[in-house]
C-alpha cells in the first residue's frame, strides 16, 4: 500500500514538472516571437525591405469619376481644336478653298470635318444624357399590420420574425403573404383607402390576375426592379403609390410572397438568393396548418 502510494506521488510529481517545462517553453517562445516581431516593426531598414504586391490604382476611371463634367465635355473640347486644326491647315496650305473631289488632300480634310463634327455632337449628347440618380423614397399609405385571425402562434411567431429580418436587412417596406387564395398577412406600408384605412388584400382578383398566375407557372421568383416600368402594377393596388421594386416568391405552387422596396434596383443578389430560401422555409411552415378560409384580422395598427 505504502509503495503504490509512493509511486502515485512521484507520477503526479513527474507529471506536474513535464507539464511546468512545457509551459515554460512555450511562454518562452511567445516572448521571442513577440520580441522579433517589435523589433522588425521599430527597424526602418526592414520596412522598407518589403517586396510584396501593392494595391493597384485605376488612374483613368479615378479621374473621371472625380471629374465627371469635364469627360462629359472633352469630346466637344477634341472636335472643336480638330475643326479648327483642319481649316488653319487648309488656309495656310494654299490648297483653293472649294472642295476638289480628284485632290487627295480634299478628301482627307473632309474626312477629318466629319470625325470632328462627330466628335463634337457626341460631347453634346454626353452633356445631355446623365444618369438619373437612385435614391431611398418615403412609401406613400398606411402603416398596417393585418395577420389571420386563425393562425397558430408558431406560425404567427414565424411570419412576423420573417417580416423583422427582410425589414431589417432589405429595403422591404411591405410584405404580403397569400396562401391557398387566402391572405395571411399584410404589414408594413399598405396603399390607403378612400375612408383613410389600409388598402386591404384582393386575394381573389390577385390570384386571377397574369402577375400570380405568371410566376406559379414558372415556379420561380420574379424581380420588378423597377416598378414603374411594368405594366402589371395595376394587379397590386394594395401596395404604396411609390413602391420602388418588388419581389414575388412563390411559395410552393399554393402561395405567393410579395415584398415591396423602397429603391430601384434596391434588392441586391444576396437578398434575392436568401428571399429564395426563406420563401422555402415558409411554405414548410405554412404547409404544416390549415388556413383556407380564415378572414384578416387586425392585430395592431400605427
Amino acid at each position: 500500500m505504502r509503495g503504490s502510494m509512493e509511486a502515485g506521488t512521484l507520477l503526479r510529481g513527474a507529471i506536474y514538472w513535464s507539464f511546468s517545462s512545457h509551459s515554460q517553453r512555450h511562454l518562452l517562445q511567445r516572448a521571442r516571437l513577440r520580441r522579433d516581431v517589435l523589433a522588425s516593426s521599430s527597424n526602418p531598414q526592414l520596412q522598407k525591405s518589403y517586396q510584396g504586391p501593392k494595391p493597384k490604382r485605376d488612374l483613368v476611371p479615378d479621374w473621371v469619376s472625380n471629374n465627371d463634367s469635364t469627360a462629359r465635355s472633352l469630346p466637344i473640347y477634341v472636335g472643336g481644336a480638330s475643326l479648327v486644326a483642319v481649316l488653319v491647315n487648309r488656309a495656310v496650305s494654299g490648297i483653293a478653298p472649294v472642295a476638289d473631289a480628284s485632290s487627295s488632300q480634299s478628301r482627307a480634310d473632309l474626312l477629318a470635318l466629319g470625325l470632328a463634327v462627330t466628335s463634337i455632337l457626341t460631347g453634346l449628347v454626353w452633356l445631355t444624357i446623365k444618369p438619373k440618380s437612385i435614391s431611398v423614397v418615403n412609401p406613400l399609405g398606411v402603416e398596417c399590420r393585418m395577420i389571420s385571425s386563425h393562425l397558430p402562434d408558431p406560425l404567427i411567431a414565424e411570419l412576423l420574425w420573417a417580416w423583422e429580418s427582410l425589414s431589417s436587412v432589405t429595403c422591404c417596406r411591405c410584405l404580403v403573404v397569400v396562401y391557398d387564395g387566402t391572405c395571411i398577412l399584410q404589414i408594413g406600408v399598405a396603399a390607403e383607402s378612400p375612408d383613410g384605412e389600409a388598402l386591404a388584400v384582393d386575394a381573389a382578383r390577385l390570384t386571377e390576375g397574369s402577375v400570380y398566375q405568371g410566376v406559379m407557372k414558372s415556379g420561380s421568383q420574379s424581380y420588378l426592379a423597377n416598378l414603374s416600368l411594368y405594366p402589371g402594377r395595376s394587379e397590386l393596388p394594395f401596395l404604396p403609390s411609390n413602391t420602388q421594386a418588388v419581389i414575388l416568391q412563390p411559395l410552393g405552387d399554393k402561395g405567393i410572397v410579395i415584398i415591396g422596396g423602397d429603391m430601384i434596383r434596391g434588392f441586391t443578389t444576396a437578398d434575392q438568393a436568401w428571399i429564395t430560401y426563406l420563401g422555402e422555409k415558409l411554405d414548410t411552415t405554412i404547409a404544416k396548418h390549415t388556413i383556407s378560409g380564415t378572414p384578416l384580422k387586425i392585430q395592431d395598427r400605427v
